[in-house]
């Protein structure tokens, strides 16, 4: 009972953060269509830019190494289809 009410309670928490978070995307969408100072856009444009550049940067040697096998095994048509993949892992879903 105790975990029930935890669990219930901490998707409750998560739920909210989700709302908030929606709420300030929102929130910052509204501003920056509102800005005129073209110096600040710009600004606003390389953070874009730098975040998008760096993502592979930023990955761990493990999490490329994974990405890279992946894309390797799907070249190479070592795959398996979507409903394959749920069957395997419906157990644990």
């Amino acid at each position: 009972m105790v975990w029930t009410m935890f669990v219930m309670k901490w998707n409750k928490n998560i739920f909210r953060m989700e709302i908030n978070i929606q709420n300030t995307k929102i929130e910052l969408i509204q501003w920056i269509a509102g800005l005129e100072d073209v110096s600040l856009i710009n600004r606003i444009v390389e953070i874009r830019k730098k975040q998008s550049e760096n993502w592979w940067k930023n990955l761990s040697d493990a999490e490329k190494k994974s990405i890279e096998k992946g894309i390797s095994d799907a070249e190479s048509g070592s795959v398996f289809p979507h409903s394959k993949a749920r069957e395997i892992y419906e157990k644990y879903l």
